[in-house]
């Protein structure tokens, strides 16, 4: 049994294609079977929500008059620094950009109440946002100050482009020393008092396409409540890490980059965040339809939580210092009932990302697809896999000369 991508397509535009989601694909498959499942089902669902740092926006905010040159000069949002060395009125926001004022970790744990995330949530609400400028000015761009409003509405382009999202696995984080730390996996209490960890498990995408079988440069996937679409592999993309003998990643491996118009987009599906301790970042909702185009791919998309491993990790040195080693290996099914065995120790879990928005998101791609309003894309090109010959690199220090 195989389908092609064209002939899902078409079923989609009639209205008579089956989709379902991640969470009603394992329910259908034990029912039914693999073989049986693959012939009646065209699409899954996958979804996830949760902090991905590595995201932002661009915009270009279109020429003031007389006209300014803000690459070179200094440029703030709601008095969050913006990238601008790219052209006159082309600027980049990162999600973990924060005031010049903040005063960080001074006062440690630092509470980082605003920044990059904030403000791309906040123009997502459609609320007005103060940009400050200076430049140095040129014959052609010859305004050395701004100071304006801007609105998403009136920007000329404005783009989510984030180059790192959807972590396919990740650690589960644990503190082992005798004070409580606060990381980008929440805040951990000391002598093993809580084990944090983020994924959406057997909704995840990557976890459902394990070996990104339909999943490359060009797949069409909800992005903050709109379309977008994978760019390319995302920064620190692993496609070599361990596996179970379902092909699941026992740690850390695949990421997404993923580009969409944010004028699309809902404040319900980007969230400006807050890390105690550790600063500001953007909770990103993402949908990734999964064609079946055959028996194998299906398999995949069926996984279940118990199936899913991560690995618990000390980042109360281990992870600072770099040093490899687990504590143990856990399964999501481990993870969602709320506590763990550590080092013979019973240890509560949380999730910094959210399942119920998962399923939400999963929900709705389920509905644009079965109304006709979202058609799947062929990949030009598939994320790397291991046979790619790809492996992520840590930095190679050398001295300074």
């Amino acid at each position: 049994m195989a389908k092609t991508l064209a002939e899902i397509n078409e079923k989609i535009k009639k209205g008579k294609a089956v989709v379902v989601t991640a969470e009603e694909i394992i329910d259908l498959v034990d029912e039914k079977g693999i073989k049986k499942a693959a012939q009646e089902v065209d699409v899954v669902t996958s979804a996830t929500f949760g902090p991905m740092c590595s995201s932002g926006i661009y915009l270009n905010t279109g020429h003031s008059k007389p006209k300014i040159k803000l690459g070179g000069g200094k440029t703030y949002l709601n008095e969050v620094p913006v990238y601008t060395g790219f052209a006159a009125v082309d600027i980049y926001l990162g999600a973990t950009a924060l005031p010049d004022d903040d005063p960080r970790n001074r006062v440690h744990p630092g509470e980082f109440r605003y920044g990059g995330g904030h403000v791309i949530e906040d123009l997502v609400a459609g609320k007005d946002v103060k940009l400050v400028a200076t430049a140095y000015g040129t014959d052609c761009y010859p305004r050395r100050s701004l100071e304006t409003w801007i609105n998403l509405k009136d920007v000329n382009e404005a783009v989510l482009f984030n180059p790192r999202n959807a972590y396919q696995n990740y650690n589960v984080a644990v503190n082992l020393s005798h004070k409580v730390i606060y990381t980008y996996m929440g805040i951990l209490q000391p002598n093993l008092g809580n084990a944090n960890y983020c994924s959406a498990g057997q909704l995840s995408p990557l976890l459902n396409d394990p070996y990104y079988k339909t999943i490359g440069v060009g797949t069409r996937i909800f992005l903050g409540g709109g379309v977008g679409y994978v760019v390319w592999q995302g920064t620190q993309h692993n496609p070599t890490a361990p596996r179970t003998e379902k092909g699941i990643p026992r740690s850390s491996a695949g990421t997404i980059a993923v580009l969409g118009d944010l004028k699309q987009m809902s404040p319900e599906w980007l969230k400006g965040t807050t890390m105690t301790g550790y600063g500001v970042t953007l909770s990103v909702g993402i949908g990734v339809p999964i064609p079946i185009l055959n028996e194998e791919i299906l398999s995949y998309a069926a996984v279940k939580d118990e199936e899913i491993l991560a690995q618990i990790v000390d980042y109360s040195d281990a992870y600072p210092k770099g040093k490899s080693g687990s504590l143990g290996e856990i399964s999501y099914t481990q993870l969602k009932s709320g506590k763990i065995a550590v080092q013979g120790k019973e240890v509560p879990t949380g999730s910094l990302s959210s399942y119920a928005k998962a399923r939400k998101i999963a929900s709705l791609l389920k509905d644009w697809i079965k109304k006709g309003e979202f058609l799947l894309t062929e990949p030009v090109e598939l994320l790397p896999s291991a046979e790619s010959g790809m492996t992520f690199k840590p930095l190679k220090e050398r001295p300074i000369r």
